[in-house]
Formats: C-alpha cells, structure tokens, sequence
C-alpha cells in the first residue's frame, strides 16, 4: 500500500513534468499574486495556469504547508483534534483506534487534520470528533463477505450497532447497551 506522502510526492513529480514549473516556481507565483488563502491559490493556479482542481489543490496545500514551516507531526494532529473541550472524547476514539488497529498487521493508522483514517488498501474507517458531544465513526461494510476478516469487523458492526461508547470528563470510556439499532443521539 502506497501512502499518502508518497502519492502526493508522485503527483507532485508528474505536476513537475507536465508544467515545467517545481512548487517553489508555483509558490513565487502565488506569492507574486498576492495570494494568501487556500481558495485563492486554487483559483489562481486553476484560472492562471490550467492545472485541474486536484493538482491546484495539492500545490496550494503544498506552499501553505511549507510557509508554516512544515507539516504537522501527527501527534500533534491528533492532540489538536481532542484538544480543550474535545479532551473527554479521546478515551473513545483511543478504544476505537485499538480495535481497528486489531484487525490485522495491514491495518495502517493515517492521522488527518480532523480525523483519523484506517486503512489496508483502501480506507475502511474514519474517526472524527466533530463537536464536543460526540465522536463520529464512519465504516466502509459494503463490500464485507464473510471470511475470517470479516467476521472481527462484524462483531465491532454489531456491537456499535447495540451499543453506545461513550466518555466521561473523567475521560474514561464505557459502553452502553441499546436495545435500538442505529442511529445514535
């Protein structure tokens, strides 16, 4: 599985290839422009320079990165994302990240600005702490058959099905049993 980084180091090759321009030429421009936010860079190089939305994205994401001095390490991500009002959520989004973790020795965590990925080859879950009041997991089931794999993500289905993982301000996961299947409130 490639990751992340390296696709967008790739892409950033092809970008090179196909324009003739690195990112530092691209971020001369910008700041030539006057440029400042993301959504301006985009137009910019989208409208200036004929690059579709994914590359001109990438590029601005790319010179906004590098002008605030790198990338974020991913502790740091993941502290920001359960950080002052969201602390009391961490406990969940720690015993969800254990039990995606558990699937298998492919199960690769990716830490995001504001969630958390889970992945093989493609991504099969999200967890994401929204607002204060929750945490929210997103599951890709549909393609589930049953196998020995399959039947571990069953059981976690079928238990965030039933119940309702949640935390205190003491920041102690529990669960609670519904009796209700999905949704939670």
């Amino acid at each position: 599985m490639a990751d992340l980084q390296s696709q967008a180091a790739n892409q950033l090759r092809n970008i090179e290839q196909s324009t003739g321009k690195t990112v530092a030429d691209f971020a001369a421009l910008i700041r030539a422009a006057g440029h400042e936010k993301h959504g301006k860079m985009v137009s910019f190089l989208k409208s200036e320079h004929g690059l579709g939305h994914g590359n001109a994205n990438l590029i601005a994401h790319t010179v906004r990165q590098q002008a605030a001095g790198g990338p974020a390490a991913p502790t740091d991500l993941l502290s920001a994302q359960y950080a002052g009002k969201k602390a009391h959520l961490r406990a969940i989004y720690d015993r969800l990240a254990e039990i995606a973790e558990g699937q298998g020795s492919d199960a690769k965590k990716v830490i995001q600005k504001t969630g958390v990925s889970f992945r093989r080859k493609k991504q099969f879950a999200l967890v994401q702490a929204p607002s204060s009041k929750r945490v929210q997991l997103g599951l890709a089931v549909a393609r589930l058959t049953a196998s020995r794999r399959s039947s571990k993500v069953g059981w976690w289905v079928s238990l965030l099905r039933s119940s309702k993982l949640s935390a205190g301000r003491s920041g102690s996961a529990r669960m609670r049993t519904r009796s209700s299947p999905w949704p939670f409130r």
